[in-house]
């Protein structure tokens, strides 16, 4: 972590300019991801690989934190070991920090890896479908993930400058947003599970019954998790302890990076904060295209608990 806070502190905060959105293979991504994926797609998974993927502001962090926790027999001074950044690489984001992108701190990572993505199912790097890794995908219902998405943009300045409110819903709805249509990226990977080894959950059935969800995890991971510890595991992982948890709450990181006085990083973490932001006419819209959409999927998403 020193190391990176002294590259941080030697770092020019006017090199850092927001990026911009380039369409590849039908998918928006952001330019230093698109001007890259020859390296991605030509990414060595190994066996032992497990991958945490989802679809932006979808509980990625939580479950990256309950993933180590459950990996680590619940012992929080080994997960308070670095940033969950460093610990869980996010292998399609390029100038991560000043020194490395998250797949070059991958490729020096020792086995067994755990690795982070927001790729849709057919741009991940091929070796990972070939390897027959192991993948916990995450989907988060549309309403709140818009929300959450938009305020991530205003604080994330590694993202593109958001539109208001209305243009970012019109931009999220028709996939001009970094990684790309959310419809199609929770359906390729909820079609993608019965072929490959992949535990498909949903952030509001964690948030309903963390244990349960956590168990789910803990059994995929082929771990035996004691009641003492998974009780461990499902404090350590609440919402309230995670936002004051300086290994998960992304604070490492500096204000030129991610601006958390404009909107932490950890918001709300509620199922149903939609209702405050989503006018009658966007709330009706969305379920239109979701229904049209995701028709025939067999996916159901709840907007509420």
């Amino acid at each position: 972590m020193e190391y990176l806070r002294r590259a941080f502190e030697e770092f020019d905060p006017k090199l850092l300019e927001r990026p911009n959105l380039v369409e590849v293979e039908g998918t928006s991504l952001l330019d230093n991801t698109a001007a890259n994926l020859e390296l991605l797609r030509n990414f060595k998974a190994q066996p032992d690989d497990l991958l945490i993927c989802t679809y932006p502001k979808a509980g990625t962090t939580w479950v990256q934190e309950i993933v180590d926790m459950v990996q680590h027999g619940g012992d929080k001074q080994k997960c308070a070991r670095a940033p969950i950044y460093e610990r869980i690489p996010f292998i399609d984001l390029f100038h991560m920090t000043p020194t490395s992108s998250g797949l070059e701190m991958a490729e020096a990572m020792p086995s067994p890896r755990t690795l982070k993505s927001h790729l849709p199912v057919q741009l991940l790097p091929p070796s990972f479908w070939e390897q027959n890794c192991k993948v916990i995908y995450v989907a988060r219902n549309v309403k709140d993930t818009i929300v959450s998405y938009f305020h991530f943009h205003h604080m994330n300045q590694r993202m593109p400058k958001p539109e208001n409110w209305d243009q970012f819903v019109e931009n999220f709805l028709t996939g001009k947003v970094a990684w790309g249509s959310w419809f199609e990226h929770v359906k390729g990977w909820w079609e993608a599970k019965d072929r490959h080894p992949i535990l498909y959950l949903f952030y509001e059935d964690i948030k309903e019954d963390p244990t349960r969800e956590i168990q789910k995890i803990a059994h995929f991971l082929n771990f035996e998790l004691p009641d003492p510890i998974l009780k461990e595991i499902t404090e350590h992982t609440k919402f309230e302890t995670m936002k004051s948890n300086p290994m998960a709450n992304y604070l490492t990181m500096p204000a030129f990076v991610m601006n958390q006085a404009l909107s932490p990083f950890m918001r709300k973490g509620v199922v149903g904060n939609w209702k405050e932001h989503l006018t009658v006419a966007q709330n009706e819209k969305i379920d239109e295209i979701s229904s049209r959409l995701l028709a025939g999927s067999g996916l159901v998403f709840r907007t509420e608990l």
